[in-house]
């Protein structure tokens, strides 16, 4: 049963031999084929990445000019609330200066009469 092919030492190594070329042929890179739509598609997908980075960059813009916006009207609103304060602060200020007037006028007067009263009694 063993030698019904009838076959030698050296044709079963030789034949081991090719099987083996055989299976790691199968594991060697083939040189690939060019797909001729490979430049257009190449193409396309950089013109799609190119627009989907100048859509980022004008988002990103569009959102530095909002913070922008909001920047400027929250220091306008500041600038505004320090006016209001500064002024409070003056007109409260004049009111002082003015009772301190009043003060000095009122004492000043308090004297004129008391010399008055003095002079009037000699």
């Amino acid at each position: 049963m063993r030698d019904l092919k009838q076959t030698g030492f050296s044709d079963r190594i030789s034949a081991q031999q090719a099987a083996k070329k055989a299976l790691l042929e199968k594991f060697k890179p083939k040189a690939a084929v060019q797909d001729p739509e490979f430049e257009k598609l190449a193409e396309k997908r950089a013109a799609e990445k190119e627009e989907q980075r100048r859509q980022h960059e004008l988002a990103k813009a569009e959102v530095r000019r909002e913070k922008a916006e909001k920047d400027a009207a929250r220091m306008a609103a500041e600038l505004a609330a320090q006016d209001a304060i500064d002024a409070e602060r003056r007109a409260a200020r004049k009111e002082r200066k003015q009772l301190t007037k009043e003060e000095q006028k009122a004492k000043r007067d308090a004297r004129y009469a008391a010399r008055k009263a003095r002079s009037g009694k000699r």
